[in-house]
């Protein structure tokens, strides 16, 4: 029987695996954690947000520059796959106010454990705590287990290895310096849907009252150097050195490429956007007669709290005591960031195996028989389910690509490995 090796217990590994167990290879998945999807356990703890029920074309722009890449495997397993998928498995899905696909109990384990045993039951076999560290002199893949060193062989190699986010959970990004040694073309890996540092700081008074507070319904608009834009409503949340959160996560992208060109970006930030500039300068305007500023604010526009925070830390006092100065403000208030969080705390990670390096099979060009797969490629999404369903959708190309290569593989091509046997020692 062919053989292959997955490497890497996470969504795109285990969708690489059921396609080749479909093909009928056989299939060993390993993973240096205890238990597999854990990653996926945790993002699932507030409800899983499997995919999105917008229209394709519309699903796959969200990937930006990289739509040319992704799109194709979206239009094999998109996001009415994904959910034909999940149902396949007794999982029933629904859609949200918002438009993202939840499983209809909201939770991840169930769905977890119905993959796991359908993939035992079609023959694949996982070894978890094998950490692959690379290849040995003869070009096995290299694990150290708790029993000690192994050489492990097939002939496919699937590496679903995630990005540099939430390392805890095992996507360190410590497979990088591994495919560089071999001459892989690598981006290096930053912090995607992330938070961002303001410059200078909150002070001392902001942070200890409004840290962890959200900002709610209001609009946030930014221009990049290069003449990109971003203007969304929602909502984001202040923490003690700057800002995350939904709205925060989406310009991510945008705000954190403008840091690494310009040492710094600025987003406007509109706190009313259900109000136009007119209506606010009206309201503002209005005489207050004998009460404070923020009472007349929280009177008039329903300005307080974390928004009356900010406005008093961000403007001068000569601005606050002009009713035009203070609405054009509201209205168009400028934040700017120092620079991303680190990428361990990033939702996910930008950057990573170009696509250059990359066949459409998703196989190295330099090393014939060695797949990629998931968030460990040079490819970024924002929340919605957009990363998990494109993560699943690139598993699944490259496991049908290592498939057809373990039956059609050249004579005398390598394996990548050094035995055909799963269990060999090292």
């Amino acid at each position: 029987m062919n053989t292959a090796i997955v490497v890497g217990a996470g969504p795109a590994g285990l969708m690489a695996a059921q396609a080749l167990a479909q093909a009928g290879v056989q299939v060993d998945v390993f993973d240096g954690t205890p238990s597999a999807g854990r990653k996926f356990l945790l993002a699932g703890r507030g409800g899983l947000n499997l995919t999105h029920s917008e229209g394709l074309d519309l699903f796959a722009s969200r990937f930006g520059e990289r739509r040319p890449q992704v799109e194709p495997w979206l239009r094999a397993f998109g996001p009415t796959e994904l959910r034909a998928w999940a149902a396949e498995l007794g999982v029933a899905t629904i859609v949200g106010s918002s438009g993202r696909v939840f499983p209809a109990e909201m939770k991840a384990a169930p769905l977890l454990r119905a993959w796991l045993h359908r993939l035992r039951g079609s023959g694949v076999r996982f070894h978890m705590r094998h950490r692959w560290n690379g290849w040995t002199p003869v070009g096995a893949l290299h694990f150290n287990t708790p029993e000690g060193s192994r050489a492990i062989a097939a002939d496919a190699v699937v590496l679903a290895l995630g990005g540099a986010s939430w390392p805890r959970l095992g996507s360190d990004g410590g497979w990088v310096p591994l495919l560089v040694q071999r001459g892989i073309d690598i981006d290096a890996l930053r912090p995607a849907n992330c938070g961002f540092d303001v410059e200078g700081g909150w002070s001392e008074h902001f942070a200890s009252r409004f840290a962890g507070q959200p900002f709610k319904s209001v609009a946030i608009r930014c221009t990049d150097s290069t003449g990109r834009t971003f203007e969304r409503k929602g909502e984001f949340v202040a923490t003690a050195t700057g800002v995350e959160g939904s709205l925060v996560y989406a310009a991510s992208a945008l705000l954190r490429d403008e840091i690494g060109r310009s040492g710094r970006a600025t987003f406007h930030l509109d706190l009313l956007p259900g109000r136009s500039a007119r209506q606010v300068t009206v309201e503002v305007a209005h005489p207050r007669g004998a009460r404070s500023l923020s009472s007349h604010l929280k009177s008039r526009l329903a300005i307080e709290g974390i928004k009356m925070g900010l406005l008093h830390e961000l403007l001068p006092k000569a601005v606050l005591a002009q009713p035009a100065q203070l609405a054009l403000a509201m209205k168009n208030l400028p934040v700017t960031l120092s620079g991303a969080r680190p990428v361990a705390e990033a939702i996910s990670s930008a950057g990573g195996v170009r696509f250059n390096a990359l066949d459409e099979g998703l196989m190295l060009r330099g090393l014939p028989g060695l797949f990629c797969a998931g968030e460990m490629l040079d490819w970024e999404a924002p929340t919605g389910g957009y990363l998990l369903t494109a993560c699943m959708a690139s598993g699944r190309v490259a496991g049908q690509a290592a498939a057809r290569w373990s039956v059609a593989k050249p004579s005398g091509a390598p394996h990548n490995n050094g035995s055909r046997n799963p269990g060999a020692p090292a």
